[in-house]
């Protein structure tokens, strides 16, 4: 099963955050906002299918991301938990700790902001348009 989401980049996405990454349907970044890859996301988790959102809910499920804009992509995996609740109609959150909260999609990631490819991150400052693809099993 997988869930996508269309964004564009920011001048401001610097993506040196070390534990998250997000992709917000907000249409602004400051530059405070260091873990914000994507703005103006056309989904946000409450948009996910029930299915999707019950199988990320399985402690041994396998979620792999896929970020994308321009010619660079980036992939990372990450787990799922029992406690998502994809109730955030705002903004998906990718977390390296297990801490979950309504706007977290996966747990356990290995990978956050400042470990994507800078070619990537390049892309997204120039306010390229991105896509995160969740694909859990």
């Amino acid at each position: 099963m997988r869930e996508v989401v269309r964004a564009r980049g920011h001048e401001h996405v610097a993506a040196t955050h070390g534990s998250t990454f997000e992709v917000t349907t907000d249409d602004w970044l400051t530059p405070a906002g260091d873990c914000i890859v994507g703005v103006e996301a056309d989904r946000a988790p409450a948009d996910f299918a029930d299915a999707f959102a019950d199988a990320c809910r399985d402690p041994a499920a396998t979620i792999t991301l896929r970020l994308a804009a321009a010619d660079a992509t980036h992939e990372v995996a990450a787990r799922g938990h029992p406690d998502l609740t994809f109730e955030s109609d705002r903004s998906a959150v990718v977390r390296t700790s297990t801490y979950v909260d309504d706007r977290t999609v996966a747990v356990g990631a290995d990978a956050a902001a400042a470990d994507l490819d800078r070619s990537l991150v390049a892309a997204l400052a120039g306010g390229a348009d991105c896509t995160l693809t969740l694909a859990v099993e």
